[in-house]
């Protein structure tokens, strides 16, 4: 398809599994920067959030869980709508499927579109893809705002904090323990993925993640972040991140450069600095484009579709 290797088709290797436990209530599932599952224990049932690709992959969490655990699991949380954090719902059996109303609108808008994307772009984590089931994962649950939910006497609030990753962005905060975990609003040694964000407001979110002062954070991608200090490095990575990458791309596009030159400058630009962060080679084509969309005459991400995906890269990196 081109010189480098279209998204992630190539990253086949399997990931070492983490299960930190971060108080009697939280732990975090992560994977050597695979996508995260955080897991919240109340008194009486548990709370995953974000379920993996699939059902099949979803039984390893299950298994870990069960290890701590013979509470039921009746809530799942989607920080956001994408198929790598959602696909793997139905597994849990869980009485309610709680999200953004946002999340919930950006899944009727492009929730099949962006299935067929990603399933493309990263074949490794949709392992047994065959195993989800027809259709889509659905919200039973929608929420604006703020949402606060009794697991027995631990008190969960349900936040929105703002636009970043994408606009139904929520994350899950155990105020009594300040503990909070993010979704993709925050990656540790990872690239953010940009491709359906909101780049000009991302760092302002950051910001009210900061504000709230976490102890702890479980971030989308990387290691889960276990002292006010590694919070701090958290934020402090993907907020420049994000401000280095929509101010590279801004400059191009003010001058009137066309999107190829644009990517292969903010590649460069942004390699010394970035270039180790897992999938960063696979995320800048997306990011990039983004960038340039909302710098120029697309306020709101446009849809991927994986034939958008398929053109973009050939554009990019053919």
């Amino acid at each position: 398809m081109s010189t480098k290797t279209f998204a992630s088709a190539a990253d086949l290797d399997e990931k070492k599994v983490s299960f930190d436990k971060l108080s009697d209530h939280a732990y975090a599932y992560t994977a050597e920067g695979d996508p995260n599952t955080g897991v919240i224990i109340g008194d009486d049932c548990v709370m995953v959030i974000d379920t993996q690709a699939t059902p099949t992959m979803v039984q390893d969490v299950i298994d870990r869980i069960r290890q701590v655990t013979d509470k039921p699991i009746k809530y799942v949380l989607l920080s956001h709508y994408h198929a790598v954090r959602v696909l793997g719902a139905s597994a849990y059996a869980p009485e309610q499927i709680i999200a953004s109303q946002d999340t919930y609108d950006l899944i009727v808008e492009r929730g099949e579109f962006d299935k067929a994307s990603e399933i493309g772009r990263f074949p490794r984590l949709f392992r047994n893809v065959e195993s989800v089931p027809a259709g889509l994962t659905w919200p039973t649950i929608t929420f604006t705002g703020k949402m606060t939910l009794w697991m027995g006497s631990l008190r969960v609030e349900l936040l929105q904090l703002g636009r970043g990753h994408t606009k139904g962005d929520t994350v899950a905060w155990l105020p009594d323990e300040k503990i909070l975990f993010s979704g993709d609003l925050v990656e540790f040694d990872a690239t953010p993925y940009a491709g359906d964000a909101y780049l000009r407001d991302w760092p302002q979110t950051l910001d009210n993640i900061a504000a709230l002062k976490p102890n702890k954070l479980v971030p989308g991608r990387g290691a889960a972040l276990q002292t006010p200090e590694a919070v701090q490095a958290g934020l402090a990575g993907t907020r420049s991140f994000i401000a280095d990458l929509y101010r590279e791309v801004k400059v191009g596009a003010e001058r009137g450069e066309d999107l190829r030159k644009v990517y292969e400058r903010t590649v460069a630009a942004l390699q010394p600095k970035y270039g180790h962060w897992v999938i960063f080679n696979h995320c800048m084509p997306f990011d990039v484009t983004r960038a340039y969309d909302e710098a120029t005459a697309y306020p709101d991400p446009r849809i991927w579709t994986a034939e958008r995906d398929v053109a973009m890269w050939q554009a990019l990196e053919g």
